[in-house]
């Protein structure tokens, strides 16, 4: 069977670039809009994406000032566009450290059925004080006990998605029997972290359970993706870091009696696309000029739990940061940050302007001769199963990443070219539909 690129659509409100938002093309108020992501839904799907997806979290990230803030919740917004979409995945991030599984589980399951078999779950974690001290926290729980109680609440959800046998429902009319009692498999969980008794009030959906998608890449986070996700969002910088990243999380899940092609690895990239490599160098300066760089600071200050007025934007880093083991909040991008700024002796102010596109995800400007050489080069050299395409301004960035690279990954029969007949997004993602843990079971040994 040929391979082909799997391609998932990050849509961040007017881009993924920090001073989008400044352009004369860009609309302030477009992350409030319903219209704007219907638009880029159909961008995406006219390219035959697999998925689109929104990041979430349970806090106001950032100042306010700097940027469009506050986002509309992403289950309920996704369960809009799956009316306005037919094929296209819709993955929502959502937290296990700030919801319940029985909830949460059923949100999904409703999204699933309602789009037909298209519903994706980010599973986060969600580092930071701000959204612990939401719910009543004084600061963030550590980072180890986050993924356990990530670990026991993922394991709930599982058995309440499998709690409806497919075939629960008889409609028997004559006989007055709508379903089968015997078909219902209450959890009746308790653990660690949750106490969970009763089945789920929503029938087994489309594809069992939505596709598993997991964006840590700290070490308890690529044990976790190892176990459970189906497909990983990740951020390196170069195509080395990438292939030891792919080849060691392909690993893990072999030794966790998985088959590593069950799990997709897709790398973030910030595409700016010109007609020529000049042009688009110089609308990514166009970019980095609307920086605001004091608030850069702020943001780079937090990340590296630095005290205000720390960094000097036109020194470089501190030589005496703390290691990643130190740290209990985002912990691979901390790492990934500090290397960078330490393998190319990058300056505050230009570290700063290396970040406001992609957040320590892969820029490149070029045109689309060369984005589509740099995809191919990672998929083909053992570092991605596709890739999370985000562009720097939303929707001209999106638009022409599928009017002008699609078409060149389609001729070098790397990426579909329509998607043929209905599929959930399991399929679409090569993954079979997931057994019954209650069923589907080998029998005892007698």
């Amino acid at each position: 069977m040929t391979r082909h690129l799997h391609l998932n659509a990050f849509l961040m409100n007017t881009g993924h670039h920090e001073a989008s938002w400044r352009l004369p093309e860009s609309d302030p108020y477009a992350h409030v809009q319903l219209e704007h992501y219907v638009h880029l839904a159909r961008i995406a799907e006219r390219g035959t994406f697999d998925s689109l997806f929104l990041a979430d979290g349970p806090q106001l990230w950032n100042s306010v000032a700097q940027r469009p803030s506050g986002a509309l919740e992403p289950l309920t917004l996704l369960t809009a566009l799956a009316t306005a979409t037919r094929h296209i995945g819709l993955i929502a991030t959502a937290s296990t450290s700030y919801n319940s599984p029985y909830n949460l589980a059923r949100k999904f399951a409703s999204l699933d059925i309602i789009s037909g078999g298209r519903a994706g779950w980010n599973i986060v974690t969600t580092a930071g004080a701000e959204a612990a001290r939401n719910f009543g926290l004084d600061t963030e729980p550590a980072h180890a006990e986050r993924y356990a109680r990530a670990a026991e609440f993922l394991d709930v959800a599982l058995k309440l998605w499998d709690s409806w046998e497919d075939d629960v429902i008889v409609a028997d009319k004559a006989g007055g029997v709508w379903g089968d009692d015997a078909k219902i498999h209450p959890p009746r969980h308790k653990g660690t972290y949750f106490s969970v008794e009763g089945a789920l009030n929503v029938p087994r959906t489309p594809q069992g359970y939505p596709l598993l998608v997991q964006a840590g890449s700290s070490e308890d986070g690529k044990r976790f993706a190892a176990r459970y996700a189906e497909a990983v969002f990740t951020a390196q910088q170069t195509l080395k870091d990438a292939q030891d990243f792919y080849a060691d999380l392909k690993s893990r899940a072999s030794q966790e009696g998985r088959d590593p092609d069950h799990i997709k690895v897709l790398p973030g990239i910030v595409p700016v696309i010109g007609s020529t490599e000049a042009e688009a160098l110089a609308d990514e300066r166009v970019l980095e000029d609307h920086i605001v760089y004091t608030h850069g600071v702020g943001r780079l200050e937090n990340l590296l739990h630095l005290e205000p007025g720390t960094l000097e934007l036109d020194g470089r880093l501190p030589a005496d940061l703390p290691p990643e083991s130190a740290i209990e909040g985002a912990k691979s991008r901390y790492t990934l940050v500090v290397e960078l700024a330490r393998r190319e002796r990058l300056t505050v102010r230009q570290l700063i302007g290396r970040l406001g596109g992609g957040r320590g995800h892969l820029t490149f400007a070029g045109t689309p001769e060369q984005v589509a050489d740099a995809i191919e080069g990672w998929f083909t050299q053992g570092a991605a199963d596709g890739f999370n395409i985000m562009p720097a301004v939303l929707p001209s960035g999106l638009d022409a990443f599928v009017d002008h690279v699609v078409p060149i990954l389609r001729t070098r029969g790397l990426l579909r070219t329509e998607y043929g007949p209905r599929q959930t997004l399991r399929e679409r993602y090569g993954l079979p539909r997931p057994a019954n843990q209650y069923v589907d079971v080998a029998p005892a040994l007698v």
